[in-house]
């Protein structure tokens, strides 16, 4: 089975193309046919990513915005609003090439052999992962039209609205649980590397991504958002940390199936612990798990330094008299930043965390704010162990943290969502993403020299370069819809 898969993505690597969404989409080398699950496993990994973009997109970008990390280094442009085109557009760049344009094949596959409803059910939710990461970054972009070079000779796809995306995304996501019914195991067995083909599971994450969605529309479509968040809760979502959508990645010498975040941290040994992250996790039982001293390694909180974002050596040097940044805490090499390690894509943490702002705004989920509040903190804390072993926290330091810093119903909304954004530490996307929609936790913003957003945090990527030239018709539309193809343009649902 394992060789099977390597074969695949070598081939659908080696079909992938470079940038621009007109040479993307074309697949010179497509094998004759190959099996659904096999298909499948491979644009799982592909939505997983590779070190390019996950170390740019995910990280240098992202994590540094979201104060997770912080680094002295120029080119971690996340961490100083500056713009770096080739950074920006990375995720971009790489999805529409492999995970894109093979699922289309995989949905068009599976019409063809008129494959069982919960292969396709499940296709579908995972369509839904790779394009709400995509357009989330983004804001407008090519969907209906995404990823058919080769089924339907589409070479340069339109611009969607985002608003139309995500009407379409709810509505698959919809019709997709409606579909995973009776549990059971579905066609795609092992080759599904999330959850094994286990329906019941699948039920559960597409009625989580249901609420995530839904819940985006707060700003724009209150009364939309408070509907999609009923169903979603009404159907069933994700009940404990047995059901979070994960990979487990292996570090074997193929390189195939290497997590992105791993391979990064392997090549880039610039990044540390932000500050306004370690200040958070002061007593914290998390802190020894997910960092250590970069110095000699030492997980002993006193020992913990974070530091803060915004800053070059030259500034660091002026603020504490030294340019060396070792004694600055990073991510704990021993456990967390495995090239084998898992990626999280949804978490029943963040089930309970939606749970908990639902019953809030709206008396959802039981209207218990509080017990959804206090099952999310566990929850993340638990899942920990996932990494390794010796990342587990036990029910008692739960229960010490909880109890130091219990629940504030006056500031609920506040407080949900900044353990939400502690939760959703290397996933990134998500922290950002989420951050834009509530506005916490409440980051102060850096102004450093240069700096392309007028000091305040960006609010989206930019597109690619090689769109202006390849597709400009429609990326000159897209831009004229959206606003300015800048990092400070709001995406339709952050207005």
């Amino acid at each position: 089975m394992k060789k099977i898969i390597y074969i695949l993505l070598a081939v659908l690597v080696l079909s992938a193309c470079d940038d621009g969404f007109e040479e993307l989409n074309v697949n010179p080398t497509k094998p004759t046919r190959i099996e659904p699950a096999n298909k499948l496993t491979a644009i799982m990994l592909f939505t997983s990513g590779e070190r390019y973009e996950n170390w740019r997109a995910n990280l240098i970008y992202s994590s540094t915005m979201m104060q997770h990390f912080a680094t002295t280094a120029g080119y971690w442009a996340g961490d100083k609003y500056t713009w770096n085109q080739g950074y920006a557009s990375s995720m971009i760049d790489r999805i529409y090439g492999n995970a894109v344009k093979n699922m289309e094949d995989l949905l068009n596959q599976l019409e063809e052999e008129q494959a069982p409803a919960e292969m396709v059910a499940i296709a579908n939710i995972w369509r839904v992962v790779i394009f709400h990461r995509l357009t989330d970054l983004y804001g407008d972009v090519p969907y209906s039209e995404a990823g058919k070079a080769y089924l339907e000779g589409i070479t340069k796809p339109k611009y969607d609205a985002q608003s139309e995306i995500y009407a379409d995304m709810l509505s698959r996501l919809e019709t997709a649980v409606a579909a995973l019914q009776g549990g059971g195991t579905s066609g795609y067995g092992d080759g599904d590397i999330i959850f094994s083909g286990d329906i019941d599971k699948w039920r559960k994450f597409g009625n989580t991504m249901m609420l995530r969605l839904g819940l985006r529309l707060i700003k724009v479509d209150p009364a939309g958002a408070e509907a999609w968040a009923t169903k979603a809760i009404n159907g069933g979502v994700m009940e404990s940390n047995a059901d979070i959508a994960y990979i487990q990645h292996t570090a074997g010498p193929e390189g195939i199936n290497r997590n992105g975040n791993g391979e990064t941290f392997t090549a880039d040994g610039s990044p540390r612990i932000s500050k306004t992250f370690r200040d958070f996790l002061d007593n914290d039982p998390r802190l020894p798990i997910l960092a250590a001293r970069r110095s000699d390694g030492s997980t002993n909180p006193a020992d913990l330094k974070g530091l803060p974002n915004g800053l070059d050596l030259v500034m660091l040097e002026d603020m504490t008299g030294e340019q060396n940044t070792d004694a600055y805490a990073e991510p704990n090499r021993t456990i967390i930043t495995g090239e084998d390690a898992p990626m999280f894509f949804q978490t029943y943490a963040e089930a309970e965390f939606m749970l908990a702002e639902a019953a809030e705004r709206w008396g959802l989920a039981g209207g218990d704010v509080e017990g959804h509040y206090e099952a999310g903190v566990r929850a993340a804390m638990k899942m920990l162990v996932i990494y390794k072993p010796e990342a587990e926290i036990t029910d008692a330091q739960v229960d010490t943290y909880l109890a130091a810093k219990p629940f504030d119903a006056g500031n609920a909304i506040e407080q949900i969502n900044t353990q939400y954004w502690a939760a959703t530490f290397l996933n990134e996307y998500e922290a950002f993403a989420n951050w834009r929609r509530v506005g916490f936790p409440a980051l102060v913003p850096v102004n450093y020299p240069g700096n392309v957003t007028n000091g305040t945090i960006p609010r989206r990527l930019t597109y690619s370069t090689s769109e202006q030239s390849l597709n400009r018709e429609n990326y000159e539309a897209a831009v004229a819809a959206q606003g300015p193809d800048e990092l400070t343009t709001r995406v339709w649902w952050d207005q």
